[in-house]
């Protein structure tokens, strides 16, 4: 048997293997709840001091892409050790920082307070649907992985491309398109923690967290298109 004995159910190592998985899972949630913090000091501190909406469209571009893409890259570097963790929560308080130009801009709006509470609202929902779902679905979901990425990639690549073009229908198509894929990654990235996909909590964590963050921003984004008041 290719198999090893201490893999299958009944035998001890099946028992450890569920221990590790269980152990990973309740790290990242747990380190998942913690990044919230972090993230609602930096959208507070963007707010009231307005240091994002006074940049340009163009700096706040570069300054988030190199922001991000340079964190993330660091918290790889250190997901194995204790910096890790301190790493991803200055990443998740950038987040917030950069989060605030959009947060400012809802709460321009009359109703901007409620909207910003529905958008909360309905990714909690998103989230706690798809743990729920990640629980119960016992197909393997890894052959997800390929189509979301390429998904992701292009609306990423169809976002800086409408930085230059400025169309709303566009913005609009990929603003949808952008809930549902990471929607469907929170599912994807959930199941891979649970199935032991994903043994790093701090890399499991950056992954749910990122398709938290990009779902919140993509509906209170929706919402403030078409529910936003000025009157």
């Amino acid at each position: 048997m290719n198999q090893s004995l201490h893999t299958l159910p009944g035998f001890a190592g099946s028992g450890a293997l569920a221990a590790d998985r269980n152990r990973v899972l309740r790290n990242t949630y747990w380190l998942l709840a913690l990044s919230l913090v972090p993230t609602v000091i930096g959208a507070w501190v963007g707010v009231a001091t307005g240091i994002t909406a006074a940049m340009s469209p163009g700096i706040s571009l570069i300054v988030f892409l190199a922001g991000a893409f340079g964190l993330i890259y660091a918290i790889e570097r250190t997901k194995n050790s204790s910096a890790g963790v301190a790493v991803l929560l200055g990443f998740t308080f950038f987040m917030g920082l950069m989060l605030s130009r959009l947060l400012a801009t809802i709460l321009g709006f009359k109703n901007g307070s409620s909207l910003i509470m529905t958008a909360f609202g309905g990714t909690a929902i998103i989230f706690f649907a798809m743990a729920s779902l990640s629980t119960v679905i016992k197909r393997d979901l890894s052959g997800m992985g390929k189509f979301l990425f390429v998904g992701a990639l292009i609306v990423f690549i169809g976002f800086l491309a409408n930085f230059f073009l400025q169309s709303s229908a566009l913005m609009l198509t990929l603003l949808v398109v952008c809930l549902g894929i990471f929607s469907a990654y929170m599912l994807y990235d959930l199941k891979r923690v649970i199935d032991g996909g994903e043994t790093n909590y701090i890399s499991a964590t950056l992954a749910i967290y990122l398709d938290i963050y990009n779902v919140f921003q993509s509906l209170l984004a929706l919402l403030g298109i078409f529910g936003g008041d000025r009157e």
